[in-house]
């Protein structure tokens, strides 16, 4: 593992209000960067003051977009210490969406040691707030300079930090979603299972379509038939069906494979809950709705962990969701997973990594 040099800032910056962090507004004193070369590979990882990157207009990736990231967070426990959730998941994944883009991989210790090692410089700005964070940005981006379309020969990884507000400060509310079937999100063969950049900016124009009716976020349908349900807005979806928990199934590579979903799976088969990865139809959703077989419905992300689906609307149809409330079980499954997290409860099941 390569030694990771820490140039401290002299400029510190003022910490922002806790109570009003909202999400990816501030940043830290710090930043973690590391060099690829071809030829040389990975090298001179370093901590250093948090400042703007000169580039080249011609910088690859402003181009052809050959840039990936990661999301995660670290949390403070009552103990004052700092733990991370499943790390190693994110940096995996990481690599896969590297791997997809043409990118080269990243030793997953070192990653992880520079992840700790960030979180540490600036371990002042993990917020103290109840079900506040740190908010954990890595991104790789193709830094040659060039319009030839290629892979890149040089990259830089990042790590950035953001301190962020408790994503229910009111408590877990329901949102409103509107079904998509004009624009696709990702294709069978593409990029769907990748943290890419790209599959993010194809996303807004439904994302604010959705917001101009009225609803909060998108559920996203398949590109080849705008049949089968794959995401909802940036998090996976699952529904409560007859006392089962279903979620699309990930095989077709059109659907990022989430970390909280993953947890979310987990956890519930723990309990005896049973749970079907499968494909699902719209169009099952709404008859399991208007019949009272959809119980409950909701996303899993890293930033809200948990969000209650309260309403649909597909083809001039609206279908209301457990009463418009949180259902019972997508409560427990928040609790539980946000109980680990933040350390108000032993993880039995090995998620949790201190730093």
């Amino acid at each position: 593992m390569l030694p990771i040099s820490i140039t401290r800032t002299t400029t510190p910056k003022q910490r922002p209000d806790e109570a009003h962090l909202g999400f990816g507004r501030y940043f830290t004193d710090h930043m973690f960067v590391m060099d690829y070369t071809e030829g040389k590979g990975w090298h001179d990882p370093r901590v250093v003051p948090y400042a703007p990157f000169s580039m080249d207009p011609a910088t690859m990736c402003l181009h052809y977009a050959q840039e990936t990231f990661e999301g995660m967070k670290a949390y403070r426990h009552a103990d004052g210490s700092l733990a991370l959730f499943r790390p190693l998941e994110n940096i995996r994944r990481l690599n896969n969406s590297d791997r997809r883009l043409c990118i080269p991989q990243l030793d997953e210790e070192q990653v992880l040691e520079a992840i700790k090692t960030i979180v540490r410089v600036d371990a002042d700005w993990v917020p103290k707030s109840y079900e506040t964070s740190l908010y954990i940005r890595p991104f790789v981006f193709a830094t040659e300079v060039g319009v030839g379309v290629h892979p890149s020969n040089t990259y830089k990884f990042v790590i950035i930090l953001s301190p962020v507000g408790a994503y229910y400060p009111e408590g877990v509310n329901p949102v409103k979603i509107y079904v998509e079937d004009e624009f696709t999100r990702a294709s069978v063969g593409g990029t769907g299972f990748t943290k890419a950049a790209a599959n993010y900016a194809i996303s807004l124009a439904a994302q604010e379509k959705a917001m101009k009716l009225g609803y909060t976020q998108v559920l996203w349908l398949d590109s080849v038939e705008k049949k089968y349900v794959e995401e909802v807005g940036t998090m996976n979806v699952a529904f409560v069906i007859d006392g089962k928990v279903v979620t699309p199934s990930l095989d077709t590579g059109s659907i990022l494979p989430g970390i909280t979903r993953k947890s979310m799976i987990e956890l519930v088969r723990s309990w005896g809950i049973p749970v079907e990865e499968r494909k699902i139809a719209i169009t099952e959703l709404m008859e399991a709705a208007e019949n009272g077989k959809l119980e409950e419905a909701f996303g899993t992300g890293t930033a809200a962990v948990i969000s209650p689906i309260g309403e649909l609307f597909y083809e001039g149809k609206t279908v209301t969701i457990s009463g418009f409330k949180t259902g019972k079980l997508t409560q427990k499954i928040y609790d539980e997973l946000t109980a680990i997290q933040w350390g108000r409860k032993a993880d039995p099941f090995g998620w949790v990594v201190k730093i």
